[in-house]
This record gives C-alpha cells, structure tokens and sequence, in this order.
C-alpha cells in the first residue's frame, strides 16, 4: 500500500493528511525520507516515521457521536466548513476516521474508530447491517408516501432503482409535513433524500438514530462516548476485537 494510507491505516492520521506529511517531507521509511506519495510499503515490516518518530499500530478505539446538523463528515475541508472533528477538539484520542458518513444537513449517529478492519465489515454491502433514519418530510400526497416507498423507485436522471429494507410511519406533525422511520442495508450516496425527491417531498430532518443493534438513545447533540467491549461485538463480531 502507499505511504499515505498506510499512516491512515496505522491510524495515524487520514490519507489526505499523509499525502501532505509525504510532500513536506517529514516521513521516513527504512531511515530514507520519502516525497513520493505512491511509494508501496509494508507496515508490517517497513519502519514508517514522522518527524522521527516511529508510527505503530496503537491500541484500537471505537466511538459514537451524535452528529450534529451543519457538520460534513470529513477529516479536511477544501471550503474551510466545520468538520465534525470539531466535536472532538481537545480530547485525548488518536486519530479516528468516520465509519461512513452522514451529509451536511443530516445529523445523529455516526461511528469513528482507528479500526480499519472493523470499519471496512461494517461498510461491507455483504454484512447487510441495518441503519434506522428518523426523517421529516414535507409536500403533499403524504398518505401515499408509504406505498410509494416500500416499491421501491427509479431515480430517472440515473435509471437507478432506490430501495429500502421498510418504512413506517411516526407521527404527523401538520396536514403538510410528518415523520417516517426508515430501514436501509444498504449505504448508497444520499440515498434516502434521493428517493424522497422522486416521490415528491422535501427531507427537512434527517437523523441517523441507530446502527444494527446500537441505538443513539440520550446523547446530547455534539457528544461522543467510546463505545463498550459487547457493543463493538455486536456491530462487527468477536474476531475483530483486540483481547
């Protein structure tokens, strides 16, 4: 693998990160400092350096936040927009990366780690984990959204078919506006605003509010906590949890 994700998988810091430390030329590999950011190493073997210190595997760690809304999910951003690295300014972590995202304008749960193995069998399509979104719509014809929904529906710029795994109603909040629970086991690009905008209606709240068995429950908006030992276990299995 390159430099740059080999700092990102050791955890050291993100791929765009190591891209930059490669080019300022404050790594090592092997005592030879290196500015070729498609450098092939092996982390397993290969000594890797920064500022002439050693990087190495360090202890793994797992935690939810509740995103909050106005956030993008990404560790540098071209525009100068608030990340949600802003939520954890000051705390005493090693570098964590984002388990998938949530959009600007949504919020709630997302999952961080330094784990990139359980990471990738969270993201994998084959592990089918459910995510359950709270979303509040607007428009007309909203009786109808349930039927529409569960068949699923074709984006037409796209030909693409959106599916998701259920839907139920929560509460109506006026004639013109109302809240549904949705079910996906799948993780397409902002794939829930999409299938609302063809069937008519506009998203105004999105909230992630859990991941497989782990609920977002009382977390106050902007708060994180590290996850338990069985809660990790119960998101990716007990093969992928350091003993």
């Amino acid at each position: 693998m390159s430099v740059p994700r080999a700092l990102s998988k050791l955890g050291f810091c993100s791929r765009a990160q190591g891209e930059r430390l490669v080019e300022a030329g404050r790594v090592r590999v092997n005592g030879t400092i290196v500015r070729d950011r498609s450098l092939r190493v092996r982390p397993e073997r290969d000594v890797i350096e920064v500022d002439g210190t050693r990087v190495t595997r360090g202890e793994h760690v797992y935690l939810i936040l509740n995103k909050p809304r106005g956030l993008v999910t990404t560790t540098d951003d071209p525009q100068g927009r608030a990340t949600i690295y802003e939520c954890l300014r000051g705390a005493s972590l090693p570098f964590v990366a984002p388990v998938g995202r949530l959009d600007k304008a949504s919020e709630g749960l997302l999952l961080l780690t330094n784990d990139s193995r359980w990471s990738a069998r969270l993201l994998d399509p084959v592990s089918h984990v459910d995510k359950v979104y709270h979303v509040q719509v607007r428009g007309a014809e909203l009786d109808s959204i349930l039927e529409r929904v569960s068949a699923g529906v074709v984006e037409r710029a796209t030909g693409e078919l959106l599916e998701v795994k259920a839907i139920s109603s929560l509460r109506t909040g006026s004639r013109s506006s109302a809240w549904f629970e949705v079910v996906l086991d799948e993780g397409k690009n902002r794939q829930l605003r999409r299938i609302f905008a063809v069937v008519g209606v506009e998203v105004l709240r999105l909230v992630r509010v859990a991941i497989g068995p782990l609920v977002l429950g009382d977390l106050a908006k902007g708060a994180w906590r590290l996850l338990r030992a069985d809660e990790v276990r119960s998101l990716a299995g007990d093969s992928l949890v350091d003993r």
